[in-house]
């Protein structure tokens, strides 16, 4: 599986961890839903991945530094989120 889409689906509760197992995704799409929680530092596990899209979502805290660590990465969406602190 290289693609994981579950744009506008009114999707709840937190991301679950077990996706930073999935290493093999390309573009990983959350936006549009009702997630809330913290952005998961597992992420940056997922070093094939090119395309996160969070946007659209209650998410609250801090960018993970983890997400550093996503060097294939070409576009990171997290905007409408109550995301603080720095990047």
């Amino acid at each position: 599986l290289e693609y994981l889409n579950f744009y506008d689906n009114q999707l709840s509760g937190t991301i679950p961890t077990e996706l930073g197992i999935m290493t093999k995704l390309t573009a990983l799409d959350f936006s549009g839903n009702q997630l809330s929680g913290t952005i998961l530092t597992e992420f940056g596990t997922m070093t094939n991945l090119k395309y996160l899209r969070l946007f659209g979502n209650p998410l609250s805290g801090t960018i993970p530094k983890e997400l550093g660590k996503m060097t294939n990465l070409l576009s990171l969406s997290l905007y409408v989120n109550q995301l603080s602190g720095t990047i």
